[in-house]
């Protein structure tokens, strides 16, 4: 277990690195998902939602369109990459074990979500005034969402055949997150089965934990109101019940379509 840890502290600085040094990476990863966010406090409106602003409730709920950029689209190209490139096919054959492998980019997508949070933080004490009411619940919704888009990202690497087509095959999450997820809106704002559609998609839990622990008011529930730091934890049982749900299916997923070496003929 000790080695295991060591070994994906390494491949996680490695991977640190390598995004540090590609500026494209660098740029889709860390500061495309930036100017979204800003683009999306741009189109919501003055009305207050769920008891604050339209920029305010827009800002809480970035950190679900951040995990799509900074973990679910980097693993996809990186998984795939390495695969075609047999990198993954060497390191299995080393020392590290498959766990510490994906573990390690796990780690530094974490390190770079972490990262991204702490800007939107900034970001919204610096224009908007307001402070993280509950960092716990905001790093433990991160760990959480962070290993459930990392799983999902090996799944869905297993169903990319090359590098090139990594951007095609990430579509479909990411404009379901876009326009599904809570994240300008509350999910109960949409009409009949759009809404428990948009209640159960793996990035609304996310969303709704990150907005609660942001702001401190209830904003899986519905309205906002304000809770203290045990009813935030209380409210959020539920939200944090379904992301446990889809990181099982994430996870199952993962095992059954991740990919070691390239397809052969």
């Amino acid at each position: 277990m000790r080695t295991d840890v060591l070994h994906a502290m390494r491949l996680a600085r490695l991977d640190l690195a390598l995004v540090s040094r590609n500026t494209m990476v660098l740029f889709n990863v860390v500061l495309l998902p930036i100017l979204m966010a800003w683009l999306y406090t741009q189109a919501v409106g003055a009305e207050k939602i769920n008891g604050v602003t339209g920029k305010l409730f827009v800002l809480a709920g970035v950190p679900g369109l951040l995990l799509v950029f900074a973990v679910f689209i980097n693993l996809v190209n990186s998984f795939t990459a390495r695969r075609e490139e047999l990198v993954l096919k060497r390191l299995r054959a080393g020392q590290p074990s498959g766990p510490a492998i994906l573990g390690g980019s796990a780690l530094g997508a974490l390190v770079l979500y972490l990262a991204q949070l702490a800007l939107l933080a900034v970001w919204m004490w610096r224009y908007e005034g307001v402070t993280v009411a509950n960092v716990p619940m905001l790093v433990v919704v991160a760990v959480l969402g962070v290993a459930l888009f990392c799983l999902f990202a090996a799944a869905f690497s297993g169903l990319t055949p090359n590098a090139e087509l990594a951007q095609v095959t990430v579509l479909p999450v990411l404009l379901l997150v876009m326009v599904g997820a809570p994240i300008a809106f509350p999910s109960d704002a949409l009409p009949g089965a759009l809404s428990t559609v948009s209640a159960l998609l793996p990035a609304t839990p996310v969303v709704e934990i990150a907005r609660t622990a942001l702001l401190g008011g209830d904003h899986i529930a519905g309205g906002g109101e304000a809770l203290s730091t045990g009813g935030q934890w209380a409210a959020a049982l539920p939200s944090f019940a379904i992301l446990l749900v889809w990181i099982v299916v994430a996870g199952l997923l993962a095992r059954w379509l991740f990919r070691w070496e390239p397809r052969h003929g």
